[in-house]
Parts: C-alpha cells; structure tokens; sequence
C-alpha cells in the first residue's frame, strides 16, 4: 500500500515529498483553490468603486492640487570645497575644506542649473518649495490613476456622425489622369 509522508514539505508553495500522488495533487489543489479565493477577493475589491465614487476623488484630488502652495523642482545639496589658496586652512591635507555652502539644485530644459542659498531662511523656503513639488508629483500621479480607471469604467457613447462627418468626402478609386 502507498501511504501518505505525515509532514509534507511545501517547496514554493506546492506540496513534494508526498508518497502517494492522489494526496500530493489534492494538497497542490487546495493551495490553488486558496490563491484563486485571494485573488479573486482582491480584484472584487478593487473593481468595487463606481464611476461615482471614482470621480467624486478625483474632484476632491483637484481640490487638493488647487490649495497647493508655492512649488519647484530640485534639490537641496552642501558642497565643500577648497579655495586653492596655499596660505589657507583649507590646503592642509587633512581639512576638510570650506562650507558646506547650500545650494538649490534643479534641471531647465536639460541643463542643470544651481542657485546658491546664502541663508537659513532660503535653505527653509526653498525646502518648503521642494517639499510642495513632492505632493504636487504625488497628487498628479493619483489623480492619472483614478483618471485611467474612470476611462476604463465609463461606457461607450454611440453616437451619429456629426455634421463634418457627414461632409467629408471619400477618397476616389479611380486613378488620376498622368500630367
């Protein structure tokens, strides 16, 4: 007689070891009923929002890219560097040099383009900047989401052709003379 392992060893999910192959694909069954019963659970969830309910955030997501405050592209870095004095602290082999300065960092059109921050106070309002341009980036990106999914749910319109439709004229099938 076969008899079942008492302790089957699950590899990735499946069920080996088993002795008897009726066991080892009901066990490999099972483990295929409870992915299908998640995942089907998930999708159910996921497709549960109505055209409705989908645009009410996106007007609210709206709302929210409208309060933003002042917003900019880039980034805040110190940089250290050496004056290239030979009388200077700076040109000792084990200083570390002069700053950090803080600079604000961002890209036009491909260039690189730094700005030096000179005080606290515009290291604090450039980071505020940043700090905006992240939620915008954020927001932007929930907002397309919601977008793709409310295209996705909203149905076809069939409509007639419009009067311009109607108008346009249709290529010929008859070749024309040669010049």
């Amino acid at each position: 007689p076969i008899s079942a392992d008492p302790a089957p060893q699950f590899r990735n999910g499946w069920a080996e070891g088993v002795r008897d192959p009726k066991v080892e694909a009901g066990l490999n069954r099972a483990m295929l009923s409870t992915i299908l019963h998640v995942y089907t659970t998930y999708r159910r969830r996921l497709m549960a929002q109505t055209l409705s309910e989908l645009e009410q955030q996106r007007s609210m997501l709206a709302g929210q890219l409208t309060q933003l405050g002042d917003l900019r592209p880039g980034s805040v870095t110190g940089v250290i560097r050496r004056c290239g004095k030979p009388t200077c602290h700076c040109a000792q082999p084990d200083d570390p040099g002069h700053g950090p300065t803080l600079r604000l960092t961002y890209k036009v059109h491909g260039k690189t383009i730094t700005e030096t921050l000179p005080t606290q106070a515009s290291v604090r309002k450039a980071e505020r900047e940043i700090g905006e341009f992240r939620k915008f980036q954020e927001l932007s990106r929930s907002f397309l989401e919601i977008n793709e999914k409310i295209c996705q749910l909203r149905p076809v319109e069939e409509a007639g052709l419009s009067l311009q439709e109607k108008k346009r004229r249709t290529p010929s099938s008859r070749k024309s003379p040669a010049k």
